[in-house]
């Protein structure tokens, strides 16, 4: 039976993942509660799923002013942030985020693991095949909540990756990008020379180390910074 999708869901096509939490559910601040994760990064130049974000929140805020009534605000706070602009800790957004409109959706532990499948819409078991990078279809669903505060959230469905792209995040290269095949084997009982020093991992940009040290929540991953 196909899924009846609700005027709060939208079914995005083709958008970047970035921050992939899909192995391990894990919580803002200690005891909340924990939640699978991605980051979701919308190009600017598509109108038409900007466009339905739009409407898919405005149904979302609706639903909670037909259950809280004036405790909710003409205009609540959303997910949503503009990635040419700044964070909540007034730091810039990484470089992937440019040209973007970026969001963290989440699904809670007790609810997952993540459906992640692939074209075939077969289970993607390989997690090295699911990284920060990677392009996907993505159900979400947007919600509003009353707690602490109030505002509109993003709750993660099934994922479709779609295609590889460039893995965000520092990725290690494998021994064979680094040695390439060999040429000949070598002879049995060959007498090596000292190996060369050990490879080296790259280092952690400064942009990525700044955001780290800040105390504050990242409202780009929604985990603690």
């Amino acid at each position: 039976m196909s899924y009846q999708t609700r005027p709060s869901d939208v079914l995005l096509r083709n958008v970047r993942l970035s921050y992939v939490r899909f192995d391990k559910a894990v919580s803002r601040n200690p005891g909340q509660e924990k939640k699978y994760s991605c980051t979701i990064l919308v190009p600017k130049t598509d109108l038409a799923q900007k466009q339905a974000i739009d409407s898919a929140i405005e149904a979302a805020i609706a639903i909670g002013r037909e259950k809280y009534g004036n405790a909710v605000p003409p205009k609540p706070k959303t997910v949503i942030w503009d990635g040419d602009g700044y964070t909540q800790s007034g730091k810039e957004f990484g470089p992937e985020a440019k040209g973007h409109w970026v969001f963290t959706a989440g699904l809670a532990e007790a609810r997952g693991p993540v459906q992640v499948v692939d074209l075939s819409r077969n289970p993607i078991l390989n997690q090295s095949e699911i990284y920060s990078g990677m392009y996907a279809n993505v159900l979400v669903n947007f919600y509003f909540y009353k707690n602490e505060s109030v505002g509109v959230g993003a709750g993660l469905g099934p994922v479709q990756k779609v295609a590889d792209g460039e893995p965000l995040g520092g990725v290690l290269p494998s021994a064979d990008d680094v040695f390439g095949a060999p040429d000949v084997a070598a002879p049995i009982g060959q007498t090596y020379a000292a190996g060369a020093p050990p490879y080296a991992q790259p280092s952690v940009p400064p942009s990525v180390a700044s955001a780290a040290m800040q105390p504050q929540v990242n409202p780009l991953t929604g985990a603690p910074m």
